[in-house]
């Protein structure tokens, strides 16, 4: 924090006695700039930044309430405190003076002990307001800072979380690498906001952590599943939705709403909720296309993986009965961005 002695005060009257008067009363408390003019007075605080000033109202050119009216226009110099000191001692005077921006008025003679203790007050009040916006802006920055390590532990527990699963179910990490990714793509040409489809990009990488409670002979199984294996696999989404209910971030609330929705249908044959259409959360929706994509173009134990061009035509077929066909529209209209990921995040 600056220390009071160390400010500088902006001394502005066109009568050179007046100037004297003062510049003897504080040129050995205070660090001084002198002018005669607004013109220099204005020039002079945009360059200098006086932590004061003292300011005539009547001078030859621009007067001292335009010279407060322009100093208070700009960014640079808004926050300079400006005392008038004149002659003009009348009510409607003060008054257009305090409506021009200035915080006090001393009239002509000077009483040059009022002049030190109005100087040293508003000196004091100025120092004390930037001591308060520097330590809120050092709080603000350590909220930021603590915010940003909180944000990447929870993205980091998430990635882990959802690779944990995905390992479970098969040799590498990619499909969730390469899906999550599909949905970050899908959400922006939706115009979904920046925050929401990076948070799109993050949960969908939990769209199946709940496979940590299905056993491996029934997720590493080379063949078809039977009814009992079968219902034991759906049973993942809602599995998923209580491993991340509870919380309080939007984003784990993101994340549960796509584990427990990404295997409804738009035709209300899906599980477990059978929602049907928009019934089903628009995340959820999202990732329902680009999970079967990616899980069609990929090895799986009990299946070789598919062309693109054969999947794209699966994709089709599935509009308005499996996908929302116009989440299906916008997907299809994203295959080169979509070509592109899957070569970024190549299973090895």
């Amino acid at each position: 924090m600056k220390n009071i002695n160390e400010c500088m005060i902006l001394l502005v009257d066109d009568t050179k006695s007046n100037l004297d008067v003062l510049v003897h009363a504080l040129k050995d408390i205070y660090k001084l700039g002198v002018t005669l003019n607004g013109e220099d007075a204005i020039r002079f605080a945009e360059k200098k930044q006086p932590d004061l000033i003292l300011l005539d109202i009547v001078m030859p050119g621009i007067d001292g309430f335009e010279v407060c009216r322009r100093l208070k226009e700009k960014l640079e110099t808004k926050d300079i405190p400006i005392i008038f000191i004149t002659a003009m001692d009348d009510l409607s005077n003060k008054t257009k003076g305090f409506d021009s921006g200035a915080v006090d008025y001393i009239t002509k003679p000077f009483d040059i002990t009022e002049v030190k203790a109005r100087v040293k007050i508003h000196l004091t009040l100025k120092l004390a307001q930037e001591a308060l916006k520097n330590q809120n802006i050092i709080l603000e920055e350590m909220v930021q800072a603590r915010t940003a390590e909180l944000l990447k532990t929870q993205i980091e527990v998430i990635n882990r979380l959802g690779k944990a699963a995905e390992y479970r179910d098969q040799d590498t990490g990619t499909h969730i690498n390469r899906m999550s990714k599909y949905c970050r793509l899908m959400g922006k040409a939706l115009g979904l906001s920046r925050e929401e489809y990076d948070r799109l990009d993050l949960a969908s990488t939990m769209h199946d952590v709940g496979k940590i409670g299905i056993s491996d002979n029934i997720l590493l199984k080379p063949g078809k599943l039977d009814g009992k294996e079968w219902k034991s696999m759906m049973t993942h989404t809602s599995i998923g939705e209580k491993l991340l209910s509870g919380g309080s971030s939007q984003l784990l609330e993101v994340a549960r709403i796509i584990a427990m929705t990404h295997h409804e249908k738009w035709d209300g044959t899906g599980y477990h909720q059978k929602l049907k259409g928009r019934e089903i959360p628009l995340t959820g929706r999202i990732v329902c296309i680009c999970d079967v994509f990616d899980a069609l173009i990929s090895r799986r134990p009990y299946k070789e993986p598919w062309p693109v061009e054969k999947v794209i035509e699966e994709i089709k077929k599935g509009s308005g009965i499996f996908f929302d066909p116009e989440l299906v529209e916008v997907f299809l209209s994203l295959e080169p961005e979509i070509r592109k990921i899957m070569e970024a995040y190549q299973e090895k």
